[in-house]
């Protein structure tokens, strides 16, 4: 379908793609906790990883109150660190979040 001159790609129904990074497909647990006291706060979520990247990665939860810019603690295969959310979709009862592995 070609475009008038005034139709932008998101009138389209196209996206931009934003992604700094490859994503590779990625499968197994992740585990996260998030706010005060982290780790001594008792309330781990599971997740399914869905990909991941050098810097990344995107995970499936049920988990609704996560919500951009929080931090969390995460236990990934055999790596674990802190990331920040970076957006979080909500369907039904589905969660998905991408995450930012911080430094």
């Amino acid at each position: 379908m070609k475009r008038s001159a005034g139709t932008s790609k998101a009138e389209t129904g196209q996206q931009a793609e934003q992604r700094r990074e490859l994503r590779q497909a990625a499968s197994g647990e992740v585990r996260f906790q998030f706010g005060a006291g982290m780790s001594n706060s008792g309330g781990e979520v599971l997740a399914i990883l869905l990909d991941r990247s050098a810097r990344g990665f995107r995970a499936q939860h049920s988990c609704s109150q996560l919500t951009c810019g929080q931090i969390v603690e995460f236990r990934l295969m055999a790596a674990k660190g802190i990331a920040r959310v970076v957006w979080t979709r909500i369907q039904g009862d589905s969660v998905e979040s991408g995450f930012l592995i911080l430094p």
